[in-house]
């Protein structure tokens, strides 16, 4: 059975203001944070800061079990005989939102966001979470880039931490959720080799005006032209695509949600696969992870294993070996 928090908890998300702001974060992660320190919130090995760039904040962390090994002979993955390596697990790489000016992977002493990756170990899958530069020094599109850049590292780097660099997931939250389709789209310039599918969870696809002080006028400018767009690109994807919006999100994404909505079913004639987060606000959608799996979870580990052709799990596994 899922793991669940309890109804009175989801009350008080319900409760907490939907307009983005610290106070929110700090508000929601006290009532998420017991459930994960209860839950044990880090992967039992974490290989920390490794580089996939030249910029300081070129950073990512690989979380892995006790028992993963290096088992191939080279580094992308295969065999002396070029043959693609046995026992390689599929990898869900995150990265994280912070309104395009700030954020990192990783607070020490808190769940952020080395949840994400004992999430994926919990799921037979190696977890990665990644650092990225931050505006206004880096501007549109620094992000894309920078997910290109970590996608690209994976390639060459991940089965010596026994991931598979043929099935990866790329998966972002908020201004994280921007820089994975700009990726998707093509704004970052790198390939999409490997990349399975990728989970947009609470992100906007169409840059708007913005004024200064706004989190997008720090990334895209005051005046942001259709190139900026990912959804277009998202539209044409050749990656398989996930989106969320939670239940308490802020105005501007449940826009993009529904212009996201329109501009589908003219292109496709259907419904885009989007999970609607109940109960959750913009800051807890990721929090939810493991300590409430029936709000994004359970959607979100069905979306990797169905496009990793992983057999499907109706339960969460233990972080230590069994």
């Amino acid at each position: 059975m899922s793991e669940q928090l309890p109804p009175e908890v989801i009350a008080r998300l319900r409760e907490i203001d939907a307009a983005i702001s610290p106070r929110q974060a700090q508000q929601s992660w006290a009532l998420l944070t017991p459930y994960h320190e209860k839950a044990g919130y880090a992967a039992p090995r974490i290989a920390r800061d490794l580089r996939y760039g030249e910029h300081p904040r070129h950073r990512l962390d690989v979380h892995t079990s006790v028992s993963d090994t290096v088992v191939s002979d080279t580094a992308d993955g295969r065999t002396a005989d070029g043959e693609p390596a046995a026992g390689l697990a599929p990898v869900i790489v995150f990265v994280h939102g912070g309104g395009f000016v700030g954020g990192d992977k990783h607070t020490p002493g808190t769940p952020r966001y080395d949840l994400v990756g004992a999430w994926a170990v919990r799921h037979g899958w190696v977890g990665v979470t990644m650092t990225h530069r931050l505006a206004p020094e880096f501007r549109w599109p620094a992000g894309a880039r920078d997910v290109a850049a970590a996608v690209a590292w994976l390639r060459a780097n991940i089965a010596g931490y026994g991931g598979d660099p043929e099935r990866v997931i790329v998966a972002g939250n908020s201004a994280g959720a921007v820089h994975v389709a700009g990726y998707v789209a093509g704004h970052g310039g790198g390939r999409l080799d490997g990349v399975r599918g990728a989970a947009l969870l609470s992100g906007i696809y169409e840059a708007r005006a913005a004024r200064p002080g706004d989190p997008e006028h720090a990334y895209f400018g005051p005046d942001p032209g259709p190139e900026t767009a990912s959804l277009p690109g998202l539209l044409r994807s050749p990656v398989p695509l996930l989106f969320s919006v939670a239940e308490r999100d802020g105005p501007a994404f449940h826009a993009a949600a529904a212009s996201l909505v329109s501009a589908w079913v003219a292109q496709h004639a259907a419904m885009p696969p989007l999970v609607w987060v109940e109960g959750h606000n913009h800051m807890s959608t990721i929090g939810s992870l493991t300590v409430d799996e029936a709000a994004l979870g359970v959607a979100l580990a069905r979306f990797i294993d169905r496009h990793t052709a992983n057999v499907a799990r109706g339960s969460l596994a233990p972080l230590t070996p069994g």
